[in-house]
């Protein structure tokens, strides 16, 4: 088989990018059309309440004409998020998903970015992989490994980082799992994850690898792709039912090779989506439940309340902080007139925390009422396809967990990402207790 064209790949850093430096922004004296909550050192530092909060309550379709990213809407409430998502006729998936542009000449395609009739196509062909039948065969699987790496881990007292640890572990495992991948090389995907969530001109990451570590990184994980697209497509696809498979042998996907960056493109989305939302969930859950010590006691009195603690820590953490749109015509909303282009971002985050949809909404209530009331997973057509699927690991995960330990204590500050696309924790210093 054909080897990956890395030529393909435009990666260069854009000279004219300049990313915000000096001191952040005041979320409340700052100018209302000067405020920019694409400045990805928020998120980075935690910072960035006050700024939707104001947005929220003053501007909540707001327009930033000059930002690093060029000029951009924000929608930052509940209810006009769930509106933009469900008008995909408007509301553009194409050309990208992140505030920032994709590179002159470049379009890694994948079916999240994609508009109908295309995106149902491709989206349809690894449906099966994550539907309810297929969840009940992963169960048993997700549950040995939480078990494994959870009893691996050091004794009493002993710090560690709980990221690489369980988080990482569990997660990369996981998508092993679900590629049928070579296990022992099962840290690979967590790197080209890494390397494909972000850059400097997508979404501020400006501390990652160079340019060169990017495209090597990438041309590794196509090249990788392409011999398993190969050897399955060799294969019996009879009771096999791995991601790779389903994609090589649906009509509408079967040639989706011969297209090398559509090809990357949903290979790379595949990656991110199985690795991310779970990946920060499970480590914002143990930061969140220190926070709230109460709900860590009532966690401990009754762990009947896992599956909705688990909705209610992805709400909480929102593992992807926005989402973009590109208008392909003229629409108004509360009296705002966009232009068609014109990009708009959803802001998830801030969704999550608005008070009209949720009463204390910067408070983790592990028996919320309304806890599944979020829109970390997107609405409508775009909604995440593993959804079921990474609340079912977290569930198992905090299963295993409420088991053999009385706590999980955060012994430090966590480390962040720097990064206004994805909620990212780096490390997070933890010692356990046990029961």
């Amino acid at each position: 088989m054909a080897e990956f064209d890395d030529s393909q790949l435009n990666i260069e850093p854009d000279p004219e990018l300049s990313l915000r430096t000096g001191e952040l922004q005041d979320p409340w004296e700052t100018r209302l059309d000067e405020l920019d909550v694409s400045d990805s050192r928020l998120y980075q530092l935690d910072a960035w309440r006050p700024y939707f909060e104001r947005l929220r309550r003053e501007d909540p379709v707001h327009y930033t004409a000059n930002s690093p990213f060029g000029a951009y809407w924000s929608v930052t409430t509940f209810d006009d998020i769930k509106h933009i998502e469900s008008h995909p006729e408007v509301f553009s998936s194409y050309p990208t998903i992140a505030i920032g542009d994709v590179p002159e000449g470049q379009t890694i395609e994948n079916f999240i970015s994609m508009d109908a009739p295309k995106h149902n196509e491709q989206r349809k062909a690894v449906a099966p992989a994550v539907a309810p039948s297929n969840l009940v065969k992963l169960e048993p699987v997700i549950r040995r490994h939480a078990a494994e790496i959870l009893d691996s881990l050091p004794e009493d007292g002993v710090e560690f980082d709980w990221v690489d640890s369980v988080s990482i572990e569990l997660t990369t495992r996981m998508l092993a799992t679900l590629f049928d991948f070579p296990f022992e090389d099962r840290r690979k995907l967590t790197y080209w994850s890494d390397l494909s969530i972000g850059s400097p001109e997508s979404t501020g990451a400006d501390e990652g690898p160079s340019p060169e570590e990017v495209r090597d990184g990438l041309t590794d994980m196509a090249n990788t792709f392409m011999r398993l697209w190969a050897e399955r497509a060799a294969a019996d696809p009879t009771d096999r039912n791995d991601l790779i498979t389903m994609l090589v042998h649906t009509e509408e996907t079967k040639d989706m090779v011969t297209r090398p960056l559509e090809f990357l493109g949903n290979i790379m989305l595949l990656i991110v989506g199985g690795n991310d939302t779970t990946r920060n969930s499970i480590s914002g859950g143990v930061l969140a439940l220190n926070q709230f010590p109460d709900e860590y006691k009532k966690l401990r009195r009754d762990p009947s309340l896992i599956p909705n603690m688990v909705s209610e820590i992805i709400r909480w953490q929102t593992p992807v902080l926005h989402m973009r749109r590109s208008l392909s015509a003229d629409y108004e909303l509360h009296g705002k007139k966009m232009k068609a282009g014109e990009k708009v971002v959803m802001w998830y985050i801030s969704g999550n925390r608005d008070e009209t949809a949720h009463e204390n909404a910067d408070q983790l209530v592990i028996d919320r009422p309304n806890a599944r009331k979020h829109v970390s997973f997107g609405f409508g057509v775009h909604r995440c396809m593993g959804n079921r699927l990474a609340e079912m690991q977290l569930r198992i995960v905090w299963e295993e967990i409420v088991k053999r330990f009385s706590r999980v204590e955060v012994t430090g500050p966590e480390a962040r990402l720097k990064s206004n696309f994805i909620r990212g924790i780096r490390a997070l210093p933890v010692r356990l207790h046990r029961h």
